[in-house]
C-alpha cells in the first residue's frame, strides 16, 4: 500500500479548499486564513509564473502558520500542462500538492507522478530550492518528499472518462478532479449539469477506483449541486467569484437602502 502523510493523507478526509486566480500573494493569504484545508494556485489559465506561485506558495504558508486553526492549509499548484518540466519548477517553490490538467490515460497519469516524485520511484530533478529550505534541509526534504507531495489529475475529457479506472490504479497518484466546465465542453452540453450525458460521466469517475474524487464550485449553488453528486471533495469557490459576489452584494445592500 502506498504511504501517504499531509496532504496526501487530507485527500482522503473530504477536505475543502479555494482556488487563487489572481497571482497576489496578498488574496493568497487571505485565503489561507480561513479554515480551507488547501489552496489551489492556478497557472493553467491565470497570469501566473514561477516567481509568482512561489509568493502564493509562501504566504499560504506563512498564513497556514499563524492561523488559530492546526496550521495544515496546504498550497497545491495547477501547472499548465502535464509536462515534467512545470511540475519540478512548482514542486522546488515547497508546494504541497500539484495538480495537471487533462490526463487522459493511464500512462499519462504515470508520466505525472513520475515528474513528482525523485528517483527511483520517479524522475524529478534533485536541487536545492526553497523546498528544501534553499539546501538546509536537502536531504531531509528529499527523504520525506514522495510520501507528501500529492499528486492530483483532472480529468476533462470523454476519453479520461472512458480511462478513469486504469488512471485512478496508478500508484502513486492521490486524487482525481473533475473540471465540470472543460467536461461538460468536450461532451457536448458545455454548462449542463444535470444533463444526463454530463451526470453518467460524472459518476463513472465517482465509481472509478479508490482514489477520492472532487470538483471545483464557482457559486454557493454549485457547492450543493456537489455534494448531492457525491464528490469527496471540493474546490468551493475562486477567488474572483467571491470578489464578483461581494461587489454586487455591496451594491444591491446601498440601492435597497437608499430606496427605503
Amino acid at each position: 500500500m502506498t504511504d501517504r502523510s499531509g496532504l496526501r493523507a487530507t485527500l482522503r478526509d473530504r477536505p475543502a479548499g479555494h482556488w487563487l486566480s489572481t497571482p497576489s500573494p496578498r488574496v493568497a493569504e487571505q485565503l489561507a486564513l480561513t479554515d480551507a484545508d488547501f489552496i489551489v494556485i492556478d497557472t493553467e489559465h491565470a497570469p501566473t509564473g514561477t516567481e509568482s506561485v512561489e509568493a502564493a506558495v509562501r504566504a499560504v504558508d506563512a498564513a497556514s502558520a499563524r492561523s488559530d486553526g492546526d496550521g495544515d492549509t496546504a498550497a497545491v499548484v495547477r501547472v499548465a500542462w502535464n509536462d515534467h518540466v512545470r511540475i519540478k519548477r512548482v514542486l522546488d517553490t515547497g508546494a504541497a500538492g500539484v495538480m495537471a490538467p487533462r490526463v487522459n490515460s493511464a500512462e499519462e497519469a504515470e508520466a505525472f507522478v513520475a515528474a513528482a516524485r525523485y528517483p527511483p520511484e520517479g524522475r524529478r530533478g534533485v536541487a536545492a530550492a526553497r523546498a528544501s529550505a534553499y539546501g538546509r534541509d536537502f536531504e531531509g526534504y528529499y527523504d520525506r518528499a514522495n510520501d507528501r507531495v500529492a499528486t492530483i489529475a483532472q480529468i476533462e475529457t470523454a476519453t479520461a472518462v472512458e480511462n478513469a479506472g486504469a488512471i485512478a490504479a496508478v500508484d502513486g497518484l492521490d486524487a482525481l478532479l473533475v473540471g465540470p466546465a472543460d467536461l461538460s465542453s468536450d461532451l457536448g452540453v458545455f454548462g449542463e449539469y444535470g444533463h444526463k450525458r454530463f451526470v453518467s460521466a460524472v459518476e463513472s469517475v465517482l465509481a472509478a477506483g479508490d482514489v477520492p474524487v472532487g470538483t471545483l464550485a464557482t457559486s454557493p449553488a454549485e457547492v450543493d449541486r456537489w455534494a448531492e453528486y457525491g464528490y469527496d471533495y471540493q474546490v468551493v469557490g475562486v477567488d474572483a467569484g467571491y470578489l464578483a459576489a461581494g461587489a454586487d452584494a455591496a451594491l444591491e445592500r446601498y440601492a435597497d437602502a437608499s430606496e427605503n
